[in-house]
């Protein structure tokens, strides 16, 4: 007789840890998360990307010299096997060790897997019961997102999906194995449907644990979406209970964090929760370069800014998430510490300041002028003077043009509405 399937109970939300989190099994409800696709295989791609692209130099961010071949063994390797990933790649990076022969008997190789994983999910239906069925089914699904393409993979959890009575937490589980189906092969679009379908199931149950790795998965959703205060608030958060090392390292989740909060967090809570952050401090040996820009950054010390800058420029090219906002972040980067530098003054020379910051004062002139026409910046240049003047609004009569602004708004979209309505 066919057995229900698991019914979720919900769990006491841990104490928050101070501890590094443990990079190894990940963490998730009654089961481990599964390890595929491998998200460290994508970052390794990406990398291998950009070094042949010239975007960065390899030795610049401690990428290996042999790391086109050490990927080219994982993807072909008998852990991975994935034929279609192979081809992909094949022709960029000029791989050679596997012909087209190999390739369509890995192809034939994986089919009879998948027949075989099949075959068990059809025993299961009639003679097992519903767990026995989603068991079998999650088995195909992690299969095809190991050694399958993108779309047979997402075609499998699907499948998973389409099951009868599968749990809220299931589910969340089906979505986010799928999220990152979608995410390794870089398809935002797919990743944020899936990753919004398992937070509305989140929000109406699914246990402590799920919903704390959800949040991970919402947090560099966001980053990608280049919500990036958002991501910054769930990313600051999730630090001290991270356990979601299936989808990136604790240490590239720290650096998220960083990069992202820097730009938001208030001077005292980046005091609190960066530089004497007890997580932060646990890795710091591992990303000195972030924990120096940000340290220079509250020490007033912009020439020592600047010039980490430079050394975190490559480091986020050279990271997947990262890398589709690089020239972003280091624009924002630019505006916060001359804004930081500014606050300071009633006026300052252009000598001075490009003195501070270490730069020729023709540039600091042309960066300032561009944010300044921008809106960026509250200041404007005395050209003839050599002098920058700040011009910080009172906050009321801030907040005052805003509601005008906000109001206006508001009145031609009713009246737009009106002319809708009258035809």
């Amino acid at each position: 007789m066919a057995n229900d399937m698991e019914v979720d109970s919900p769990e006491k939300e841990p104490e928050k840890e101070t501890k590094k989190k443990s990079e190894g099994q990940p963490s998730a409800s009654e089961e481990s998360a599964s390890k595929y696709p491998d998200m460290d295989l994508a970052q390794k791609i990406h990398k291998l990307f950009v070094v042949k692209s010239g975007l960065v130099d390899a030795a610049e961010v401690g990428i290996p010299a042999d790391m086109s071949s050490s990927v080219e063994k994982e993807v072909m390797g008998e852990e991975v096997e994935n034929p279609s990933l192979y081809r992909s790649l094949q022709t960029v990076h000029g791989w050679s060790a596997l012909s087209d022969a190999d390739l369509t008997a890995m192809d034939s190789k994986n089919e009879k897997k998948i027949e075989e994983l099949e075959k068990k999910v059809e025993e299961a239906k009639e003679s097992a019961g519903d767990m026995e069925v989603l068991d079998a089914r999650f088995e195909v699904a992690r299969f095809a997102a190991k050694s399958l393409s993108k779309e047979k993979a997402l075609e499998a959890y699907d499948k998973v999906l389409a099951l009868p009575k599968l749990s809220s937490g299931k589910t969340i589980d089906a979505l986010m194995e799928a999220a990152r189906v979608a995410s390794f092969y870089s398809d935002t679009k797919k990743t944020s449907e899936l990753i919004e379908r398992a937070k509305v199931l989140a929000e109406d149950g699914g246990d402590w644990d799920r919903r704390n790795r959800l949040k991970v998965y919402n947090a560099l959703n966001k980053f990608l979406a280049r919500d990036i205060k958002e991501a910054a608030h769930l990313l600051i958060d999730c630090i001290a209970t991270f356990s979601c090392s299936e989808l990136c390292s604790y240490k590239d989740f720290v650096c998220y964090a960083i990069m992202s909060n820097i730009l938001h967090l208030p001077r005292t809570e980046i005091k609190e929760k960066i530089i004497d952050g007890p997580e932060i401090l646990s890795i710091a040996k591992e990303i000195p370069v972030f924990l120096r820009l940000v340290q220079a950054l509250y020490d007033c010390d912009y020439k020592a800014y600047l010039y980490a800058m430079t050394d975190v420029q490559p480091l986020l090219v050279a990271d997947r998430f990262l890398q589709p906002h690089s020239g972003y972040i280091m624009r924002e980067l630019h505006v916060l510490g001359y804004k930081q530098f500014l606050y300071s003054y009633k006026s300052v020379t252009i000598k001075s300041m490009a003195g501070s910051f270490g730069i020729g004062e023709e540039y600091l002139d042309l960066q300032l002028s561009r944010f300044i026409a921008a809106g960026r910046l509250d200041a404007k240049i005395d050209k003839y003077g050599g002098v920058v003047e700040t011009n910080r609004p009172d906050l009321k009569n801030a907040q005052y043009r805003e509601l005008i602004q906000n109001g206006d708004a508001l009145l031609n979209r009713i009246q737009k509405l009106a002319r809708v309505v009258d035809l």
